[in-house]
């Protein structure tokens, strides 16, 4: 463990207070990771923000001294974005949890970077909005994080991103200057688009510290289903054939039969256990709209040999149905003592190739493999069961993710749907992004962070 001179804590003290100053080995410890398998490092400390001030000042402080930074909300992220490096400080945002308005005239919230997900889209409903995004660690991510990875979630395929509802940002830069981007402003074509930079950079270029989010009319009605198959083929070409309708859902996820019976025993909902693969899918919007789509996609979803249908009868229901599908990750972390949860896109006419491909490197390593994830818009999150102690099955898991990741890049797809680069990743965003796009990001990087002290050895050295 490497610990930071008495002048440099002391000076971090006067900044936000001796109590919000981590240090001991035992306080350090819960920071010394995120939710990324096998991976960890203790921090030299860990310092609690309250304020945009109290981040300025510690990011002045640390250019000084050229010390480390990691900025870290409630350390949910997949990719080791929030990991500490050697030495450095954690500057936690997660005490910055105020929300700061809700306008519902023009649509839009702005809250701090340690408000929660799930607080967010709750403040949103209370005046008749909807906050789309919605990772499946809403209820404890928060918003600072979903900005820096930029977050999907299941209703990604019709609402998109986090990037499509981010109007406007204030950022600390290293240097200790704040800088504001975007606005309330529907249209803004002023300048670079700076707060797209910062969207995604995973803590690599400055610190969020409040964040202006666009907020949409709640949608009237909503229709939840799902749809089993004795064949994961029949799934994906389902899911193919309703986009190929013009339908585009709220939600359309998918769980193999491995993640079936461990959500079931898990959660105990009444998931069928006889089939190969399911389909949650969800319509959402005006009452005759979502008739018509859930009609016609229980139509094609027979099409494609589904083997039953089940329509959720009332919202608590369909609030289980879809409860399900976020637990996945957790009911299948109950089976082995170390869960790896990765995360790769394809395009969807891909979508079955790609479905056996992981199939077929599980079998070819000797590996357990559950995968569930977002099929409605290509994203794959095959999760290994292991057990990181055993250093022979850890390493055929990487040589297992590598065959994936090439091949998924090989068909056009891409590493990353939504969890970012961080440490998990960053060897094979080289061979994703090519040599001009790699210098680009390196040339941006230093211009902003010429000492390097923000996330260093996250997403490329």
């Amino acid at each position: 463990m490497i610990t930071l001179d008495l002048s440099i804590l002391e000076s971090l003290k006067k900044i936000v207070g001796a109590k919000e100053v981590l240090t001991s080995q035992e306080d350090l410890i819960p920071y010394s990771f995120d939710g990324t398998a096998a991976l960890k490092a203790l921090p030299a400390c860990v310092v609690f923000a309250h304020t945009t001030v109290h981040v300025s000042a510690i990011l002045e402080l640390a250019t000084q001294h050229k010390i480390p930074v990691v900025t870290r909300g409630s350390g949910t992220g997949l990719s080791g974005g929030s990991l500490p490096s050697q030495g450095c400080i954690v500057l936690c945002t997660a005490k910055m949890n105020q929300i700061l308005e809700v306008d519902a005239n023009n649509l839009t919230i702005e809250v701090e970077p340690g408000v929660t997900t799930l607080a967010i889209a709750e403040a949103a409903e209370a005046v008749g909005l909807f906050y789309p995004p919605d990772p499946g660690s809403m209820k404890i991510s928060t918003i600072g994080g979903n900005v820096a990875e930029n977050s999907g979630g299941l209703r990604g395929l019709k609402y998109g991103v986090t990037r499509n509802y981010v109007m406007g940002l204030e950022v600390v830069l290293p240097s200790g200057e704040v800088c504001q981007m975007g606005n309330k402003c529907v249209k803004d074509v002023a300048g670079y688009s700076l707060k797209d930079l910062f969207i995604g950079s995973e803590g690599t270029l400055g610190v969020i510290t409040k964040v202006l989010l666009r907020l949409i009319p709640k949608p009237q009605a909503k229709q939840t289903m799902v749809a089993t198959f004795s064949r994961m083929d029949q799934a994906a070409e389902a899911v193919s054939a309703i986009i190929s309708a013009k339908i585009i859902p709220c939600t359309l996820e998918f769980l193999d039969r491995t993640t079936i019976h461990c959500v079931e025993d898990f959660a105990k909902i009444g998931l069928p256990l006889d089939c190969e693969a399911l389909l949650l899918i969800e319509t959402d919007g005006h009452p005759a709209v979502v008739a018509d789509e859930a009609q016609k996609m229980e139509s094609i979803c027979h099409e494609f040999e589904c083997n039953e249908i089940r329509v959720a009868k009332d919202e608590e229901e369909a609030n289980k149905l879809a409860s399900a599908r976020r637990s996945a990750f957790s009911a299948l972390a109950r089976l082995s003592p170390t869960t790896i949860l990765e995360d790769a896109t394809v395009p969807r006419s891909e979508l079955g190739h790609m479905i056996r491909f992981v199939s077929s490197i599980a079998a070819k390593h000797r590996l357990q493999v559950g995968t569930f994830g977002h099929m409605g818009d290509g994203n794959l999150h095959p999760t290994f069961l292991t057990d990181e102690r055993n250093e022979d099955e850890m390493h055929r898991i990487e040589l297992a993710f590598e065959e994936i990741f090439r091949e998924a890049i090989r068909v056009g797809g891409t590493i990353t749907g939504e969890h970012g680069i961080g440490m998990a990743k960053k060897r094979f965003l080289p061979e994703f992004a090519g040599s001009a796009q790699m210098r680009i990001l390196r040339e941006v990087r230093r211009s902003l962070d010429p000492h390097g002290i923000l996330n260093p050895g996250k997403m490329f050295d």
